[in-house]
């Protein structure tokens, strides 16, 4: 059963094969690692994420097995045993492997303490939502107006979304948490600098930041659903393979976001909800729970199908091995790169429900369709320039600048003049400005500190840097900005570039990565509070005269 509890000896194994004189480990689903050898009699999980120096002999680590025993009691029994199983592969130079049996107790061990948490958070919630429904209901939250309607309903407050909001002079809170409350609080998993990816998705999931155990019961989890999918094969690929047929059937220099829209909608055939649905296993309370399956699924297997299509798109279609990690898989291994996986994840992981990619998604999925055509809807929107084009438009203005310059070194002045010389042509000074922030975004901060750390004497960065101290006064001078302060794009695109990462058409799908933990913690919570399909009514613009009309004559 999906959520069936687990025997009190399960137990998961990991075989690592060596390559000459080192060996990785299986690391986080989306970041490098190398695994330790235990010394507190502790069992490491299999996405431990730490950096001291791999095995060079074949090695094996055994799943913490955790059973719920109640919510009165401790969340978790401890119960380990490792298994030494052997995995070899002649086109590979590091595989890890997991039975069939082994990731199902992985994936089903998260599930249900996940389950619990959600559960536990999901009454409240719903008593709430059914109160303030039955004695609240004719409260006025936001108000319509022509402009509204004819201008994207910007500003208007019409969807519900638990996972995150945005403040105006906060920025996005996630649960309630800004983004610095969250980097402190959110657990690392071996003194990162940055809070392991899996503990924000828990976070945003349940509400409650998780402890070590829980993220690695996630992580586990996690890596089990990218490596094996937890299929009926011992040995089964990262995704399904009618999924790799759909990719192989577009020539490589198909738009990467197009590739991504086709591979999650692939994906539905392995949907848990749709199948509860068709079938009638599950009630519409419930349904949460098939959802909840998806989701998680969805997340691990939408950084393998990221990283896939990278290497067919460029890097004429390597392979990847199957142990590695999002990072990892596109081919890139340093720390420095492992902290801006996880930063940039961290950062983009959600922005409440109104921006294209979480609507469409939320639209989508108020119809009942499942979390695979949701989320694929979801970047069909993100490939729409106005949406996901951001942070490439912001890095080529950044360029362009840099070639005005002519060798020059950046000053106020000089930059200056170029951003009046750009709003005087009648363009936009991309990456400043944003429709619901009143200050600097978070998010920039967050990215601004990264690179004063890693790349401080980067050029572009350094370019960027004085642009910071000098665009918002050339905004405001202009009188028509109400915000002139940097948000999260106008950064991104230069971290990227300073490590390597310069296929702009990919950057995109790396967004889409991230965004997938927000849409998918928001379709478990559209389930959650049964929220009905989303039906706004139209009208047309001889009607919008009519209302003006008879307005006027009143």
């Amino acid at each position: 059963m999906l959520l069936s509890r687990l025997r009190d000896t399960a137990a998961a194994a990991l075989v690592l094969r060596t390559s000459g004189s080192t060996a990785l480990s299986p690391p986080s689903f989306l970041y490098p690692a190398s695994l330790v050898r235990p010394t507190s009699g502790k069992a490491p999980s299999l996405l431990a994420a730490t950096h001291t120096s791999p095995f060079s002999a074949p090695v094996c680590a055994a799943v913490q097995s955790k059973r719920l025993l109640g919510r009165s009691q401790s969340l978790f029994r401890k119960n380990t045993a490792s298994a030494l199983r052997s995995f070899s592969s002649s086109a590979r130079s590091v595989c890890g492997g997991l039975s069939n049996a082994e990731a199902r107790a992985a994936v089903e061990a998260a599930l249900d303490a996940l389950a619990e948490k959600v559960q536990e958070a999901a009454e409240p919630k719903r008593e709430l939502l059914k109160t303030l429904r039955k004695e609240h209901g004719t409260v006025v939250i936001s108000e319509a107006t022509l402009s509204t309607v004819c201008g994207g309903m910007r500003g208007l407050t019409a969807i519900l979304t638990e996972t995150s909001t945005l403040h105006a002079e906060k920025g996005i809170l996630y649960r309630g948490l800004t983004i610095n409350e969250c980097l402190a609080k959110l657990p690392r998993m071996h003194k990162e600098e940055y809070p392991a990816v899996e503990g924000l998705i828990w976070f945003l999931m349940t509400g409650s930041i998780p402890t070590v155990n829980e993220v690695e019961l996630l992580s586990n989890a996690l890596y089990a659903l990218s490596l094996s999918s937890a299929s009926s094969s011992p040995s089964a690929p990262f995704i399904p393979p009618h999924v790799g047929k759909v990719l192989d059937a577009v020539p490589p220099s198909t738009h990467p976001m197009t590739q991504l829209v086709m591979a999650a909608a692939a994906l539905q055939p392995t949907s848990e909800l749709a199948q509860a649905y068709r079938h009638k296993t599950v009630s519409r309370h419930d349904l949460w729970k098939p959802a909840l399956a998806d989701a998680l699924s969805l997340i691990a297997k939408n950084a393998v199908m990221a990283a896939r299509i990278f290497r067919r798109s460029f890097r004429d279609g390597q392979e990847i091995d199957p142990a590695a990690n999002f990072g990892h898989m596109m081919g890139f291994n340093s720390k420095e790169h492992q902290e801006l996986f996880r930063l940039y994840l961290f950062l983009h992981a959600d922005h409440e429900g109104g921006n294209v990619s979480a609507h469409a998604a939320h639209v989508v999925g108020s119809a009942l369709s499942d979390p695979f055509l949701a989320f694929s809807a979801g970047m069909a929107g993100l490939a729409g320039p106005l949406h996901g084009l951001a942070n490439q438009e912001c890095l080529n203005w950044l360029r362009d600048v840099h070639c005005k310059l002519n060798g020059a070194a950046p000053t106020r002045e000089n930059v200056k003049k170029i951003a009046e010389d750009t709003l005087a042509s009648g363009r936009v000074i991309p990456g400043y400005g944003h429709a619901v922030l009143r200050v600097t975004d978070p998010r920039f901060t967050a990215q601004r500190e990264f690179a004063l750390k890693y790349l401080k004497d980067d050029e572009l960065f350094q370019l960027l840097n004085v642009a910071y101290n000098t665009i918002p006064d050339v905004l405001l001078a202009t009188g028509k900005v109400k915000n002139p302060y940097p948000n999260v794009d106008c950064h991104s695109g230069v971290l990227l570039q300073h490590f390597g990462i310069t296929e702009a058409d990919f950057y995109t799908v790396l967004f889409g990565v991230s965004r997938a933990i927000g849409i998918a913690c928001q379709y478990v919570w559209d389930r959650i509070l049964g929220l009905p399909i989303e039906r706004p009514k139209s009208t047309t613009l001889d009607l919008l005269k009519a209302a003006c009309v008879e307005r006027k004559g009143n």
